[in-house]
């Protein structure tokens, strides 16, 4: 990690605000099998009803070995997948072969194309580096729709902080908000409305105040507490369920290709770089190795798929250049609740702590 992110600050050691961020979550979340309690509440929870919990599944390595995990503990876990129209074919065969082998439910949540569609060229024309905002919005709503629909009170994801890290506030920016004042601004298609069983792009914070307080459910982030070795989940995968890495780390969908491709070469951005420096905080990676690897340009960005991508979009080339041309953005630029993110600190140190907000909100925003 280095000054590439505004937010970045070191001690007169050299070590990095993003170490001690780490450090914080390491002590919180021991290895030491304690979440074996969390587990067995689920289950308990989870009594006289068809599911314990609903999981998100792409197809790539963590989500893949996340349900895994939930076979494993014995948890009646409700598979999610939300497709947006660029998923990878081959994070798709992944899909299916962990069905098959788990014998999980499967419920796949297809956006409406023109919507989906219409955001993504937004957040382009926003020249912001939150170009994703969309799906990953889409996703998180997803998961909560189902949870709600079924009465699931908790909802198990795949992130990592040892092996993905935070991304900087500055890089990737969450806001339902946030969406919804680019969409205005530039979209043609209005963003549909939220229904609790169906919040398709809605996840503001009147969202999250009803499906955090009112509905009481939890996101549960398992590999917090596991000793997740991404080589040897994935030699597990490999070998139980004929898993095939999808080519690059985030490349379960195709439209990452470009996101890489646009931050690179727009905003100086490259998302290895908090990646990488988790790998090598957990003892996964050699710094020296990640240096070399970052001087490289990533694999993911692949040409052909860049212009599939584009031309998906609809979007001639020309169309998609002068786009990059346009002056930078970020969050900043739109309307959000950054400022009572800002003012609710404590409230949210005190919920993260607790698990009732995804553990990691705090540091991401503090």
């Amino acid at each position: 990690m280095d000054e590439t992110t505004s937010e970045i600050k070191f001690d007169v050691n050299g070590k990095c605000s993003y170490c001690y961020k780490h450090e914080a979550l390491d002590k919180s979340f021991p290895q030491d099998n304690s979440h074996m309690k969390i587990i067995n509440k689920i289950i308990e929870d989870g009594k006289n009803k068809k599911y314990d919990c609903v999981v998100g599944l792409s197809g790539g390595r963590d989500s893949s070995y996340t349900v895994h995990l939930m076979k494993k503990y014995g948890l009646r876990a409700l598979v999610v997948h939300f497709n947006d129209g660029f998923g990878n074919p081959l994070a798709g065969e992944n899909i299916k072969k962990i069905i098959k082998e788990t014998n999980f439910e499967l419920r796949s949540i297809t956006s409406d194309w023109r919507e989906s569609k219409d955001i993504k060229i937004s957040c382009l024309k926003a020249s912001v580096p939150d170009i994703e905002i969309g799906t990953d919005l889409g996703i998180a709503a997803s998961l909560y729709s189902i949870a709600c629909k079924e009465n699931i009170k908790y909802i198990i994801t795949g992130t990592s902080f040892r092996t993905e890290g935070i991304a900087p506030l500055d890089w990737n920016y969450l806001d339902g908000k946030y969406l919804k004042s680019i969409q205005k601004k530039y979209g043609k298609v209005k963003i549909r409305k939220w229904l609790p069983n169906d919040a398709g792009f809605n996840l503001d914070l009147k969202e999250m105040i009803y499906y955090t307080f009112y509905k009481r459910i939890q996101m549960i982030p398992i590999l917090y507490y596991e000793n997740y070795i991404r080589n040897d989940a994935e030699k597990i995968l490999v070998d139980k369920y004929d898993w095939k890495n999808p080519g690059a780390h985030y490349f379960d969908d195709l439209y990452q290709s470009l996101i890489f491709y646009v931050l690179r070469t727009k905003f100086n951005i490259d998302f290895r770089k908090f990646n990488y420096s988790a790998l090598i905080r957990s003892g996964q990676m050699e710094r020296d190795e990640a240096l070399k690897r970052t001087k490289e340009i990533y694999a993911i960005e692949d040409k052909k798929i860049i212009d599939l991508c584009i031309k998906r979009l609809g979007l001639s080339k020309e169309e998609f250049n002068e786009i990059l041309k346009k002056d930078k953005n970020n969050f900043r630029n739109f309307k959000t609740n950054y400022k009572i993110v800002k003012a609710s600190k404590f409230i949210i140190y005190l919920l993260s702590k607790l698990n009732i907000l995804h553990p990691s909100t705090y540091y991401k925003f503090f």
